[in-house]
């Protein structure tokens, strides 16, 4: 019986980079039923919301989604449709694994981290302000459920995996209520965890020892804004944002996205990398159980990658689908 998966083909390259994957999936002849439903800048531009309720609707029906980079208007007052599906899906944990893949050459060798960021509070509850003609107010939320909540999630994925252990990101020496309750909250959960080695880290100093000592790293724990900037610190650690996955989860629903943007300027090129929504694709495939699919998907990708076919940012000349077309010919 076929998975049901709505399916977001996004804005800018996201309709190319989803073909490809439909593509791959095809030749390792995975059974999924694609629901196309909308959301990004399409919907603004025809006057619907950016996430339209029948698209939240229809997610939360089916349970799982694939979604492709989508554009948020810069400094035109419309929210994310990124944040917007997070919250309306009520996706508390974002989880970003960071590997080393073979092919890509990079000075961090035996690179293994999964990131997990809070993805429902923090300064993207997007409650901005203005106090006065010249001052604009930010607000920044932090509660001890969500706090908890996230670092739970973390220990009990690091159980589950064989990680050893949870290091917890914060900046409690200068936002010492805010970011001191996430503190808190890190360390009451790692108490419940003997059995998985935790300690804490202040941002900058977490962001210095990645690219210095990443090695001693396993996973890591953050309220939503650092999670955002050190995920594509670790991105680019990995071999840049185009082989960048990620993966939303909530109770009733998970949603698998690219970390990147939708790269308007290469619209139509079919030049962009299709690899971090195909990883992403792949963590999807996990969570609906289909782990061999995961595999020959993911060594399909070794193997193209170990054959010198590469695509632009990794400094190869193949297309998007012509990347995609090497995968999926290691499959057949």
């Amino acid at each position: 019986m076929a998975h049901q998966v709505c399916l977001i083909r996004g804005d800018g390259v996201g309709p190319e980079l989803v073909a490809g994957v439909e593509v791959i999936f095809k030749a390792a002849k995975v059974d999924i039923d694609w629901i196309d439903v909308e959301a990004g800048l399409k919907c603004v531009e025809a006057g619907k919301p950016i996430v339209p309720e029948e698209t939240v609707a229809k997610i939360k029906e089916i349970g799982v989604g694939l979604k492709a980079p989508m554009t948020t208007p810069i400094g035109k007052g419309s929210v994310s449709p990124n944040v917007t599906l997070r919250k309306k899906l009520d996706l508390y944990a974002c989880v970003r694994p960071v590997r080393s893949l073979p092919g890509i050459k990079t000075p961090f060798d035996g690179l293994d981290i999964v990131i997990f960021r809070e993805n429902t509070e923090d300064l993207y509850t997007q409650i901005e302000y203005m106090a006065t003609e010249h001052v604009a107010h930010s607000v920044k939320i932090i509660s001890d459920s969500a706090s908890e909540q996230i670092c739970r999630a973390a220990f009990e994925y690091a159980r589950a995996n064989g990680r050893k252990k949870v290091v917890g990101v914060h900046k409690a020496n200068i936002m010492k209520i805010g970011d001191g309750l996430f503190l808190k909250s890190f360390k009451k959960v790692a108490a419940e965890y003997p059995d998985i080695e935790s300690w804490d880290n202040i941002v900058d100093n977490q962001c210095m020892q990645l690219v210095t000592k990443w090695k001693l790293y396993d996973i890591l724990v953050m309220p939503n804004l650092y999670g955002d900037i050190v995920s594509d610190l670790a991105a680019g650690m990995m071999g840049g944002l185009g082989v960048a996955p990620g993966a939303n989860y909530g109770k009733k629903c998970a949603l698998f996205e690219a970390v990147h943007g939708s790269a308007p300027k290469y619209t139509g090129m079919n030049k962009v990398n299709p690899t971090a929504l195909l990883l992403s694709a792949t963590l999807m495939l996990d969570h609906l159980g289909e782990h061999e699919a995961r595999v020959s998907i993911e060594g399909a990708l070794e193997a193209t990658l170990n054959k010198g076919i590469k695509t632009y940012d990794l400094g190869g000349d193949a297309t998007t689908s012509g990347f995609s077309e090497a995968i999926a010919s290691e499959l057949k």
